[in-house]
């Protein structure tokens, strides 16, 4: 049983650790690696955008992250904490290729690639 409570422990604290070394400059870093690259590489990483736009000879992708997390306090009515995540990155393509992006939201973190 201790040997059980060890391994629990163990393995929340490195899921903290990780976590905590997700940072909005990770976040940056990562997806600043497809600048450059052709719009059929940034598909092939991240899957088909949620929306295009297209203006001009510019092509805009979005791409969304949302989930909800929802923890209850501490004995019975105490409420519910609810909270939403979300992140929602737009990359901008000109000639086939990655130009730039940009992202909103609280939950554009990410590791340092």
């Amino acid at each position: 049983m201790a040997r059980r409570m060890t391994f629990l422990a163990v393995a929340l604290g490195g899921a903290l650790l990780l976590q905590g070394c997700a940072t909005r400059s990770g976040f940056e870093a990562r997806m600043g690696q497809y600048v450059g690259r052709s719009e059929a590489d940034l598909i092939a990483a991240l899957g088909v955008p949620v929306r295009n736009f297209q203006v001009g000879n510019r092509t805009f992708l979005q791409y969304e992250r949302r989930f909800v997390t929802a923890d209850s306090g501490p004995g019975w009515g105490w409420g519910v904490n609810v909270q939403t995540w979300d992140c929602a990155t737009t990359f901008e393509i000109v000639d086939g290729r990655v130009h730039s992006f940009t992202s909103r939201g609280n939950d554009c973190i990410a590791s340092a690639p």
